[in-house]
């Protein structure tokens, strides 16, 4: 075994940006045939706060969690109190603040859709290992149903100032024809948010409960009863099926460390093995005397400890001698 001290220059950091398919089996769109429920689920107290969507039976060991979806209020309506004494505390308050302070970072501010206050919304938040690191904002795509339809997009391809909350970038979402909100729903703002950076997609309720023709929306079913089970999550999952189609990309960013190993044409031409080397210190054949030749095989990289970290294996066995250089360029993703 023979050792050599890297330099400075000899390692290099890279990273690049790898982006997939954000849903299981690299399925670019999300089909109603891959949206199904659990009714073990959905009668359980876990409920009353959110809905989870599969690609597949859940009793089926293959199927994955692709998304869940949860209905936010500010006021508690649509669900039962969580206590009879304590009014208006119920669930999907609990879940109103629960965003509240994830994008907000406080108990004080409002969620806006497109500067209007907003006291109830939908949200459909993406399993962790679907998106990886990040949504790749441009990709997505959502459809929704029921009356009517709209197809919706985030506003990445129409915006130019970058805006950030305590959740990450943020982004309005849009008609798939470049609107920003119907005309005669100007005062209900947007009709969501983008969150990628957390894989949250917020829907503005209010928008999308808006009648068909006399107002663009698409007639969603949500019911602001008090103290009342009123299943709202239930409204935008047939939705989604009736839309069938959910498009959108993860991104990841994979950093790398390059080492170059470099072999000058007097380094690494005699074998260390000691089986080569007689009792009296000699070389057994003569002509490793004259024309000494090694085999690389394996580059081991160690710290200053002497302790080995990588192991990097050639996939074939590298011819060296005082006639020839090598370089090796070792790739660490991590």
């Amino acid at each position: 075994m023979s050792y050599k001290r890297l330099e400075t220059d000899d390692i290099v950091v890279s990273a690049e940006s790898v982006t997939s398919p954000a849903w299981s089996n690299n399925l670019v769109t999300l089909a109603a045939t891959g949206m199904v429920t659990s009714s073990t689920q959905a009668q359980a107290t876990s409920g009353d706060y959110y809905l989870q969507v599969w690609n597949g039976s859940p009793s089926v060991n293959t199927s994955e969690l692709q998304f869940n979806i949860a209905y936010a209020d500010k006021q508690g309506s649509g669900s039962l109190w969580i206590d009879q004494g304590i009014s208006h505390i119920s669930p999907t308050k609990t879940v109103y603040r629960q965003y509240r302070n994830l994008i907000k970072g406080d108990e004080e501010s409002e969620i806006l859709f497109g500067g209007v206050a907003a006291d109830y919304f939908h949200v459909i938040s993406l399993e962790r290992s679907r998106y990886k690191e990040k949504l790749l904002p441009g990709t997505f795509e959502l459809v929704l149903g029921n009356t009517g339809s709209v197809t919706l997009i985030d506003s990445s391809p129409y915006v130019t100032t970058q805006t950030f909350t305590d959740a990450g970038r943020e982004y309005e979402l849009y008609k798939k024809d470049g609107s920003f909100y119907t005309a005669s729903l100007a005062n209900t703002g947007s009709w969501g948010k983008f969150l990628p950076d957390v894989g949250l997609i917020l829907l503005n309720s209010k928008m999308l409960a808006a009648p068909t023709n006399a107002q663009g929306g698409i007639a969603l079913g949500v019911t602001r009863t008090s103290n009342s089970d009123a299943e709202n999550s239930l409204p935008l999952y047939e939705a989604l099926k009736s839309g069938n189609s959910f498009k959108v990309t993860s991104e990841e960013t994979v950093s790398s460390n390059f080492v170059f190993i470099r072999a000058r044409n007097s380094e690494f031409n005699y074998s260390t093995n000691p089986s080569l080397i007689t009792g009296s210190g000699e070389l057994r054949h003569s002509v490793m005397i004259e024309q000494p030749q090694s085999f690389i095989t394996t580059i081991g990289l160690y710290n200053d400890a002497n302790d080995l970290l990588a192991v990097a294996k050639l996939s074939r066995p590298l011819v060296k001698d005082f006639t020839k250089e090598a370089l090796v360029r070792i790739k660490l993703d991590y």
